[in-house]
């Protein structure tokens, strides 16, 4: 890989850079003499040196700024501190057979691994996970950021997973331990902007953003230049790689605004892992499916969650909007069709027109949930489900999530019930913080119940380490039956459903009542069709077949907050 330190073949260390902003650039190596660096064509910069793994290192910029390597594989402290040389070797691993899984078996729980205790947390917990019926995790940002505690999305070293959760073997540890146990382990990265602490990039690579467009979080980068490219293909192939994970998950991926980037990224992962189960991911707001129809298995499915949430909450503000008016109508849509907005005009965003059509597509195309960190932590308080509806509704779209045949993907702690929040938390200091803490709490000032400032302030502070603490995701009182609920339901997947799903298409869906709706798809020679009332009053329901699963007293009806899937 270009970027970053490289071993060399007899021993020691070329580092290498891509610092077209400046005229010269020294390699400061602890206990050693300051080295000038070599530039090199087209802004490069490298130099050979006999340091090996466990070195300490940065650049010095000709205005005497210190900088870490951005490519740096592990930072002595955050984001600000010297970058360390790591031993690509120094693990170890013990599951050399695993080639992971098949999309088709993907049962998802996303995890942030700074609340589980790091990455020695998240090993605790993988038994009772895979016991559960998952067969996958997926990791929160891992790239380092300003301080200790952050979601992930501030990364500005996307090589150098967070040292505050363990030493990069330590990880590999993790990675290997979910393979041990038959769990694939994906990974989100953010290769759509850099984070506001610790991005020293523009004081010597200003050509890595494009100097007239902007994102929400800061200066857009510009794909098109070869070494940008190069510092993300490479990013990927080095997770999927040397880490060992199976898969990634790109963020926001209507920010990168690059489509050619993201194609030529997707052909390079296939070409470098043909013999491996490898699995690639979109978030996109733009509800595009063309990605979708090459080679990413799948995307988010934000509608899926908007749509149940307005049915099980009642809330309509903010996003909401656009899901407020005859919600079962959008869920029937979803559930045969995918995206819920393909082309039309969006309420929130003023009519704007989103998406396109995605009714060709397989329903394991879409990535469905009823919450996630983003569904949690953007609220003010942070509040799950668990504490926004009953618990008979919320039990019933859990088994809609969980039997649909598009691939369900749930927030840690949702299996146990938790009622605990997801806070949004960083650790930034003095004026960021400042900047952090006000902006949080301004941004509510439209939503109900925070049109004051004494409301707004009691908005947990992002900084404070009580956010974070108050974010763990501890059992709930009904944890009990929440776990065998899940453990049922996903027995029921991994048996009757997932077998079938590699030729699964939907076949349609229908409005059956208030806040009711059935919907049916043919997997290979099979019919699976589900129904769910979230509504007040019992609805004429019946499926083919064998009846899978049912929640409440279904008969030829279903009462409310019921569901029931048949198999033909």
């Amino acid at each position: 890989m270009r970027w970053g330190p490289e071993p060399l073949a007899g021993g020691g260390t070329r580092f290498s850079i891509w610092a077209p902003g400046v005229d010269t650039l020294t390699l400061e190596i602890e206990g050693a003499d300051p080295l000038p660096m070599t530039r090199e064509a087209d802004g490069w910069f490298a130099a050979d040196t006999d340091a090996g793994p466990g070195a300490h290192y940065r650049f010095r910029l000709p205005d005497g700024t210190a900088v870490p390597d951005p490519a740096s594989r592990g930072q002595a402290g955050d984001v600000h501190g010297c970058s360390v040389v790591t031993d690509p070797a120094a693990y170890e691993w013990r599951e050399t057979g695993w080639r992971g899984r098949p999309w088709t078996d993907a049962v998802i729980q996303e995890v942030h691994v700074g609340v589980l205790g790091g990455y020695a947390g998240v090993i605790d917990r993988l038994d009772a996970i895979a016991a559960t019926g998952f067969t996958a995790i997926e990791l929160m940002p891992l790239a380092a950021t300003g301080g200790m505690r952050n979601w992930g999305y501030d990364g500005v070293l996307p090589y150098a997973a967070n040292a505050a959760y363990g030493s990069p073997e330590e990880l590999k540890a993790l990675v290997d331990a979910a393979h041990a146990r038959g769990l694939m382990v994906l990974l989100d990265v953010v290769y759509n902007h850099f984070g506001p602490d610790g991005n020293y990039l523009p004081a010597y690579a200003p050509n890595l953003f494009k100097p007239d467009v902007h994102t929400p979080w800061g200066g857009a980068i510009d794909f098109a230049r070869e070494p940008v490219a190069r510092f993300f293909i490479d990013n990927a192939l080095y997770w999927l790689g040397e880490m060992g994970f199976d898969g990634l998950r790109l963020d926001a991926v209507h920010a990168v605004g690059d489509n050619a980037f993201l194609d030529r990224l997707a052909d390079e992962v296939r070409t470098a892992f043909p013999d491996r189960h490898v699995h690639l991911v979109l978030e996109n707001e733009h509800n595009d499916p063309d990605r979708l129809a090459g080679s990413y298995d799948a995307q988010w499915n934000d509608d899926f969650h908007n749509v149940l949430h307005v049915l099980l909450t009642g809330e309509t503000h903010g996003y909401y909007r656009d899901f407020a008016e005859a919600p079962e109508e959008k869920l029937a849509r979803c559930l045969s069709e995918g995206f819920i907005y393909q082309g039309q005009g969006s309420p929130n965003q003023k009519g704007k027109p989103r998406g396109a059509s995605s009714g060709h597509l397989s329903p394991i195309r879409f990535v469905s949930f009823l919450q996630n960190h983003d569904q949690i932590g953007n609220r003010a308080m942070g509040e799950r489900l668990t504490r926004l509806t009953d618990p008979a509704r919320l039990r019933a779209a859990t088994a809609l999530l969980l039997l649909c045949p598009q691939i369900p993907l749930t927030f840690m702690g949702d299996e146990v019930g938790s009622e605990a929040p997801f806070l949004f938390f960083t650790d930034f200091h003095d004026e960021l913080a400042d900047a952090v803490r006000n902006g949080r709490r301004g941004e509510f000032a439209g939503h109900p119940g925070f049109g004051d400032a004494d409301a707004r302030e009691a908005i947990p502070d992002p900084n404070a380490r009580t956010t974070f603490e108050a974010s763990r995701p501890l059992p709930g009182p009904d944890a009990v039956a929440w776990e065998a609920l899940y453990r049922g339901l996903l027995t029921i997947r991994r048996e009757r459903i997932v077998p079938l799903l590699a030729d699964a298409m939907a076949i349609g869906a229908e409005v059956i009542g208030d806040r009711a709706v059935r919907a049916r798809w043919r997997l290979g020679e099979a019919v699976l069709t589900l129904a769910i009332n979230l509504g007040d009053a019992p609805v004429a329901a019946t499926g083919e077949g064998e009846r899978l699963f049912a929640l409440g007293e279904v008969g030829d009806t279903l009462p409310p907050a019921s569901f029931a899937a048949w198999l033909a």
